[in-house]
């Protein structure tokens, strides 16, 4: 997610030539399918997704509601997908892309342990589902890199609990948003930035004498009640972007990245929604209510950007070289917020069955489809 848009310009025919020749970048309930109709409002999706040294970022959404295509299944960007000449994850060249969760949770800032079990269930299912046409992950197949062609073909690193305490706060936390954050009416009690966020990411790697390379992402789950922004400073001006918060740089949910020694990464803070401040992380920006298919809605909307930023940082690991479209929407960005069909009843509808488990998860953006339909989210290929 780091370095800016290049905005460079590939023929769309010489894309679908290369597509054609490769042909390879939340829920208990009833069965019976259902939708619903999206509350009025606008998603703010079609906002640039490259933000400085940032790309691929969960925009939070207003919780009044998007007009988002929930059966159509249009992408929120300028398609169709490009590919930028760079190298790109999953290919036989650095095999199966292993995904460890990072849940860093100090003292003072626990996480509930249905919250990391959820999650961590999700990453395994994904993982015992590789090969197969049945979740969102399967529209992997059709890119490809400078490193060859991608499969899906995940696997799970070990869960980490990681307690390190938090560092000083890098970024200052007003006073408003010391309540009013979270449905419960509490608010942030600190705030740090992604250098702190690359730092304990890299340390962690380091002290298990983990990989660093192309096969390898490392997802840092954030507790609850501690804000992030992409820099340190001010976060009461629009100059800076963070996590939903009372000041104009409240912007994101979720977003990937790659540091300078080749670290892939992914910066997944504690979902919000319900929120005083009327922006939203979850399906309750489609949705009348948040989707919990698993009963937990912590869980359940952490879900989505986790299967985003991963996506994406399969598609496009360095982010500059991988695939995005002309305004530089990766994979997940096209999807966001869009769900598609749903199954189960109001409250724990589910998009997707994975490895036996129900999960509501945005769809993902696929080139072969666009072409052919116009659309081009889908559940899977």
């Amino acid at each position: 997610m780091k370095r800016g848009h290049l905005g460079r310009g590939l023929v769309a025919t010489l894309i679908l030539s290369a597509v054609a020749v490769l042909a390879v970048a939340i829920f208990a309930g009833g069965a019976s399918a259902q939708s619903v109709a999206p509350k009025a409002g606008a998603c703010t999706a079609n906002s640039s997704t490259r933000n400085g040294n940032f790309v691929g970022v969960v925009h939070a959404q207003p919780a009044s509601g998007c007009q988002a295509h929930i059966t159509d299944d249009a992408a929120n960007g300028t398609p169709p997908l490009i590919w930028h000449k760079g190298p790109v994850m999953g290919t036989p060249s650095t095999g199966p892309v292993v995904v460890t969760p990072i849940f860093w949770d100090p003292a003072g800032h626990p996480m509930a342990s249905t919250y990391k079990s959820i999650i961590t269930r999700y990453l395994g299912d994904v993982a015992a589902a590789s090969g197969t046409h049945t979740n969102v992950f399967s529209t992997l197949n059709e890119y490809f890199g400078s490193n060859g062609n991608i499969s899906y073909q995940v696997r799970l690193g070990t869960p980490i609990d990681d307690t390190s305490p938090l560092p000083k706060n890098s970024c200052n936390l007003t006073s408003a948003d010391r309540t009013g954050i979270y449905a419960d009416g509490s608010g942030y009690d600190a705030c740090i930035d992604d250098a702190q966020v690359v730092t304990e990411t890299e340390n962690v790697v380091a002290a298990k004498g983990l990989p660093v390379d192309l096969a390898h992402i490392y997802v840092l789950f954030i507790a609850k009640h501690v804000e992030t922004c992409f820099t340190g400073g001010g976060t009461a001006t629009a100059g800076n972007a963070c996590t939903i918060n009372h000041e104009p740089s409240g912007a994101y949910c979720a977003y990937h990245s790659q540091t300078p020694h080749g670290l892939v990464y992914a910066n997944l803070s504690f979902p919000i929604y319900d929120s005083p401040t009327g922006f939203t992380c979850s399906s309750d920006a489609v949705y009348p209510t948040v989707q919990a298919p698993n009963g937990d809605p912590d869980a359940d909307t952490e879900v989505s950007p986790t299967s985003h930023e991963i996506m994406e940082a399969i598609t496009d690991p360095d982010t500059h070289g991988g695939w995005y479209d002309s305004s530089g929407f990766e994979n997940g960005d096209e999807c966001a917020y869009i769900f598609g069909s749903t199954k189960g009843r109001p409250g724990r509808f589910y998009n997707q069955v994975i490895n036996g488990d129900r999960y509501l998860t945005q769809e993902e953006f696929s080139n072969q489809d666009f072409f052919q339909t116009g659309l081009g989210c889908l559940q899977g290929e």
